[in-house]
C-alpha cells in the first residue's frame, strides 16, 4: 500500500478571532432613540408608491430613500448625521426590494452558510467555522415577512398551515425555512450559498479537499461515464463535489437534472432542470422526486443526476443507472461508502416493500460503480476520505474496495490536519470500461504516481 500526502487546509493566519458581521441598523447606543427611528421608517414607508419603487433601480431608490428621510427628520426635528441617514436608508432599501438584514451576509463571499434561528440569533459560517453575527432582525413578524418573500419568491408558501419549505434564492442558494408554531423562538432560516464562480477538481485540490492523484482518478471516472453516489453528511461538500464531476460531461450530451430545490450548477449548454412542486392550498397538484425521475425517463437522457436521495426514488434511480443511463450522478446522507449502500437498500425498500434484500443488492451492484466519501472535519476542511468501487456480490454481501482512503495522522500547530490516502493495488472492476475509453493507460500511470 503507497500513500499521498494531503494537503494541509483548515484555519487561515490572523483567523484565530471570530470575524463579527456587521448590519447596517441603526442601535440606541450609536444613534437616535430606537422609537425616533421606527418613527422615521414608519413614516418612510407610508408614503412610498409601490408601483413607483417597482420600477427603480436600488441605487435610484437608496439616494431617494436618504432624501426623504432627511426630510422627516427635518419636519419632526430628530438628529440624524449622514453616516445614520444612510444607514437607515440602506436598511429600508434592503427590507423592500431584498431580504432585509440578510443583505450584507449574502453579499460577502467568504460566508458559506447563514443560521437564522429567531430575530435576534444569526449565526455564519466562514471558513468552515462557525460564529454569532451581530445582524438582527427587528421583531418575529420582520422575520416572519423575509420567510414568506423568499418563498413567493419561487412559487411556494410558507404559513402556520405549511410551516415547512424549501427554496432557493435568485443566486442559487439554497434556503430551508421552518416557520411557527413548528419553530418555537421565531422562524428558523437556514441558508447554503454557492459561490458565484463554479469550482473544478483544481481548485478543489488548491482547498485541500483532495490530492492531485485522487482528483485525476476522479476525472477518470467522470470520463468513462461510471455512475457515481457522492455520500457524505450535511455541509461536507457533497453538490461542490458533484458540480466539480460534472464538468467533464461532454457537451453534446443531454442531460436532466432532478432536484427539490434547483441548486445544481452545471455548465454544459444540454441541461434540462426539473424541480418538485409541493401541494397547493387545495391540498393537491404535489409532484415529487420520484414523479420527476420516472418522467425523465422519457424525456431521451444521456445522463440523470437526482440532486439528493433520500426515499422512494432510490429505485428510480437504480432503474435509470440500469437501462443504459450511463454517468448518472446522486448525492446521499451516510458517514461512509459501506453506509451508503445500506441507506440505498432501506430507501428502495421504502417504495417497494416486497422487494427481497437480495434483489435490491444485485440491482444496487449492476447500477453503481463508485461511492465518493466527503466529510467536513473538525478543522473545518472539506474532504474526500474515501473513494470506493462497487466490486460485485460475495454471497449475500456487496463487495466494495476502496481505491482511497484517507489516514488522519495528526495535527500541525494551526490546529490543520495532515494525513495520507492509502490506495488498492487491485485492479478496478471497472477496468473494460477504462479500456473502452481508452483511459487504461492513464489510470495505471495515475496509481503510480
Amino acid at each position: 500500500m503507497s500513500a499521498s500526502v494531503l494537503p494541509q487546509f483548515g484555519k487561515r493566519t490572523g483567523d484565530s478571532q471570530p470575524m463579527i458581521v456587521t448590519a447596517p441598523n441603526i442601535s440606541a447606543e450609536t444613534g437616535p432613540s430606537a422609537q425616533a427611528i421606527n418613527e422615521i421608517r414608519s413614516l418612510c414607508l407610508s408614503r412610498l408608491e409601490p408601483g413607483a419603487v417597482a420600477g427603480m433601480s436600488s441605487e435610484r431608490l437608496a439616494a431617494d430613500m436618504e432624501r426623504l428621510i432627511s426630510e422627516i427628520a427635518t419636519q419632526n426635528r430628530i438628529q440624524l448625521n449622514a453616516r445614520e441617514q444612510r444607514g437607515l436608508a440602506t436598511e429600508l432599501v434592503h427590507d423592500i426590494v431584498g431580504l432585509g438584514p440578510l443583505e450584507p451576509l449574502l453579499a460577502d463571499d467568504t460566508i458559506s452558510d447563514i443560521m437564522v434561528n429567531g430575530p435576534d440569533r444569526v449565526f455564519i459560517e466562514r471558513r468552515g467555522k462557525t460564529v454569532r453575527s451581530s445582524v438582527r432582525f427587528r421583531d418575529t413578524q420582520h422575520l416572519a415577512g423575509i420567510c414568506q418573500r423568499i418563498a413567493a419568491a419561487v412559487g411556494r408558501r410558507v404559513d402556520e398551515s405549511s410551516p415547512m419549505v424549501d427554496a432557493r434564492l435568485a443566486d442559487g442558494s439554497r434556503v430551508n425555512i421552518v416557520f411557527l408554531p413548528l419553530a418555537l423562538d421565531g422562524p428558523y432560516v437556514s441558508i447554503r450559498k454557492f459561490g458565484k464562480k463554479p469550482i473544478d477538481l483544481a481548485k478543489l485540490v488548491e482547498f485541500g479537499a483532495l490530492t492531485p492523484t485522487v482528483a485525476k482518478a476522479l476525472e477518470i471516472a467522470a470520463r468513462c461515464r461510471l455512475n457515481v453516489i457522492i455520500s457524505g453528511g450535511t455541509g461536507s461538500g457533497k453538490t461542490t463535489m458533484m458540480n466539480a464531476l460534472s464538468r467533464f460531461i461532454a457537451l453534446d450530451e443531454r442531460v436532466l437534472t432532478v432536484e427539490d430545490a434547483a441548486e445544481l450548477q452545471l455548465q454544459q449548454p444540454h441541461v434540462v432542470r426539473l424541480e418538485t412542486r409541493p401541494n397547493s392550498l387545495e391540498g393537491k397538484g404535489e409532484v415529487t422526486q420520484r414523479d420527476l425521475v420516472r418522467n425523465a425517463l422519457r424525456m431521451r437522457p444521456d445522463r440523470i443526476i437526482i440532486g439528493e436521495v433520500r426515499g422512494g426514488e432510490a429505485f428510480d434511480m437504480l432503474q435509470a443507472m440500469n437501462t443504459g443511463h450511463d454517468g448518472s450522478m446522486s448525492t446521499i446522507h451516510a458517514n461512509n461508502t459501506r453506509d451508503a449502500l445500506v441507506r440505498i437498500e432501506n430507501m428502495v425498500q421504502m417504495g417497494h416493500m416486497g422487494l427481497p434484500s437480495q434483489a435490491i443488492r444485485t440491482q444496487i451492484v449492476g447500477a453503481v460503480d463508485l461511492i465518493v466519501q466527503v466529510a467536513r472535519q473538525r478543522d473545518g476542511g472539506r474532504r474526500v476520505t474515501q473513494v470506493s468501487e462497487i466490486c460485485g456480490m460475495e454471497g449475500d454481501v456487496i463487495a466494495i474496495n476502496d481505491i482511497f482512503a484517507l489516514e488522519l495522522q495528526g495535527q500541525d500547530r494551526d490546529g490543520r490536519l495532515h494525513g495520507t490516502y492509502h490506495r488498492s493495488r487491485v485492479p478496478p472492476s471497472f477496468g473494460p470500461r477504462l479500456t473502452y475509453f481508452g483511459l487504461e493507460k492513464a489510470w495505471q500511470e495515475m496509481m503510480t504516481e
